[in-house]
C-alpha cells in the first residue's frame, strides 16, 4: 500500500472513531440516590473579602515557606527567594476577616527577623514579628521553631491566633563565660 493510501485509510478509520464515541450516549455520573452536596460557591447574600498577605524576612535564611489562606478552605505555600528587605505578596478572597491566616518559616540552622501582616479590604487585621535565633542542632521539642503565625490558624481545630500579635522581644543568646 503507498503511503497516501495509508494516510487516507489511516484518517477514515480514525474518523469513524470520533463518529461513533459520538452516538454512544456517555455514563451518568451522578448518584440520583445521594444528597446534594453543599456548594463551595459563597451564597448570593453573602459578602466576599480581599485579603492581602505580606511577608518579610529580614536576615538570610534557606528554605523559606509562606503558606497562606487562598479562601475559607483552601491553603496555598510558596517557597520564595527571600533576600533582606524583600517582601512576599499573595492575596486570597475570605467571607470573614477573622478567617485570614497565614505562617512564615524559615530552615534551621538560619536566623532571621520574620515579620507578616495581613489586610482585609485594605485594613490591617493582624500582624506579628518575632527573631528566630540561630541553633547548633535541630530543636526537637519545639515543631514550630522557626515559624511565625498570623491571623487565624491554617490548621483547622487549632484554635485562634489573636488578630493582633504583639512583637516579641528578641531573643539573647546566653552569655560566654
Amino acid at each position: 500500500m503507498s503511503p497516501t493510501k495509508y494516510a487516507g485509510v489511516t484518517a477514515a478509520a480514525l474518523a469513524g472513531l470520533l463518529f461513533g464515541a459520538l452516538l454512544i450516549p456517555a455514563a451518568a455520573g451522578a448518584d440520583p440516590d445521594a444528597p446534594p452536596q453543599p456548594s463551595a460557591v459563597p451564597q448570593p447574600d453573602q459578602q466576599l473579602h480581599n485579603a492581602t498577605y505580606r511577608a518579610r524576612i529580614d536576615g538570610v535564611s534557606r528554605n523559606a515557606m509562606v503558606s497562606y489562606k487562598i479562601d475559607d478552605n483552601n491553603i496555598n505555600s510558596a517557597n520564595p527567594t527571600m533576600l533582606p528587605g524583600r517582601v512576599f505578596e499573595a492575596t486570597g478572597v475570605v467571607s470573614n476577616p477573622q478567617l485570614a491566616g497565614m505562617t512564615v518559616s524559615i530552615d534551621w540552622p538560619y536566623s532571621a527577623n520574620l515579620h507578616c501582616e495581613i489586610l482585609v479590604d485594605d485594613q490591617i487585621v493582624a500582624q506579628a514579628d518575632t527573631w528566630i535565633a540561630p541553633r547548633l542542632t535541630r530543636p526537637h521539642d519545639d515543631p514550630t521553631y522557626g515559624s511565625l503565625a498570623c491571623g487565624a490558624p491554617l490548621s483547622p481545630g487549632t484554635g485562634p491566633v489573636d488578630a493582633a500579635v504583639p512583637p516579641q522581644a528578641p531573643v539573647e543568646p546566653p552569655a560566654a563565660g
